[in-house]
């Protein structure tokens, strides 16, 4: 991979990334053999590097490419001296299976992620879904996708498109099911706190962080009961204890969490090895609210301390920070109006991998970054791992 050159955005952790070009030369053309006028690859690639520079739509890609001669088109493999029509970018991107595209960014994501195994000993992975708005079709729910993101890096490990008229739970599983689960904590929100899950993970040799509501009435009640009545310790000894303290924009938030192994013996859910109970306290303007919930957890207290815990329910959350804030607010998702056939898949598709090239490159800054692609797009197409320079 060729590394971008001078580029201004705060980097984090920096890690190896296997080329995505490579990737999307795998992808299934659902072209008829008399219809393939441009190699799909290349149009994936056009699409990729667009986006790596802040042209969000079909209709922008198009302008883009038509900026450049017929050196950018042979680098990105085109074989015509021009590229594709406005409506060649619809129509071709509307008909990719977009099932193959995730399943194989999917796996360049899960390439790009495997160096912080020996750096890390567990590593976060948050589910959560998403709703496309603007890209329901004849009176259709709009799009809702699942996805499954890295706390630390904000790579989009994995996404699919959740069937209309049924929920996140059944999709679940799928997702699960694209993932490397070893060595990896999967955190959730209560609406996937199910049983099923819980086995699956555990089936694939991770581990769970799962938040704990009403959804699932008697392991609820047991968790709350312990924490309202404690059974007596004996004299010294108290359970886990952590706490966090942030502060910024006006805001301030305490965090606290204690856990316990009590229940370990009592609970028939699988491979619980502790639960806890979480406090958040935020003050503004002198107004405080204060929140508690309960989790459960398959790790036990030597593989995660209470702080531990505190840190996987804290990053849980990195998914709307660092994935879903930056899709709506940096490549305008929220405001897509595109309905027609897959593309709202699509694009959903391509902006992750986009997001997830820069947080693998080690930007934090995004909407930064975006930037100095725009004005160096021979680095985006570095990035992608294709060549640069005549």
């Amino acid at each position: 991979m060729v590394k971008p050159k001078n580029v201004p955005s705060k980097k984090a952790t920096v890690i190896q990334i296997p080329a995505l070009h490579t990737e999307l030369q795998q992808i299934p053309d659902p072209r008829q053999a008399s219809g393939k006028r441009h190699p799909l690859a290349a149009m994936l690639a056009v699409a990729c590097v667009a986006m790596l520079c802040g042209y969000r739509s079909p209709y922008a890609i198009a302008g883009w490419i038509n900026n450049y001669g017929h050196g950018y088109l042979r680098r990105f493999g085109f074989t015509r001296e021009r590229p594709p029509a406005q409506i060649t970018w619809y129509r071709v991107l509307g008909q990719i299976d977009y099932v193959a595209l995730e399943v194989r960014l999917a796996h360049w994501a899960s390439q790009a992620v495997s160096a912080l195994s020996s750096a890390l000993d567990l590593r976060g992975i948050a589910c959560d879904g998403k709703t496309l708005r603007g890209s329901a079709q004849q009176g259709a729910a709009d799009t809702h996708l699942l996805s499954a993101v890295a706390h630390q890096l904000g790579i989009t490990l994995a996404q699919l498109a959740v069937p209309d008229k049924t929920n996140e739970i059944g999709a679940i599983v799928e997702l699960l099911s694209m993932l490397v689960l070893h060595g990896c904590v999967i955190t959730t929100d209560a609406l996937l706190t199910q049983v099923k899950v819980a086995e699956q993970i555990l089936a694939g040799q991770g581990d769970y962080v799962f938040i704990v509501k009403e959804n699932q009435p008697t392991l609820y009640a047991d968790i709350k009961l312990l924490f309202d009545a404690p059974p007596p310790l004996p004299r010294g000894q108290q359970w886990p204890q952590a706490e966090s303290y942030t502060a910024g924009h006006g805001r301030v938030e305490i965090r606290r969490l204690q856990a316990s192994t009590a229940l370990n013996a009592y609970l028939t859910w699988p491979g619980v090895q502790q639960v806890f109970r979480l406090e958040r306290q935020i003050t503004r303007q002198n107004h405080s609210t204060t929140e508690v919930v309960y989790g459960i957890t398959s790790l036990s207290p030597a593989r995660a301390s209470a702080a531990q815990l505190l840190t996987f329910t804290r990053e849980h959350w990195h998914i709307e920070n660092k994935s879903h804030w930056v899709r709506d607010v940096t490549f305008d998702e929220d405001r897509s109006q595109l309905r027609r056939a897959h593309l709202p898949q699509v694009m959903a598709a391509l902006r992750n991998a986009a997001i997830s090239l820069l947080r693998a490159a080690g930007h934090t800054n995004i909407a930064q970054a975006v930037r100095f692609f725009a004005a160096q797009p021979e680095q985006a197409m570095a990035l992608l791992g294709l060549p640069i320079g005549e």
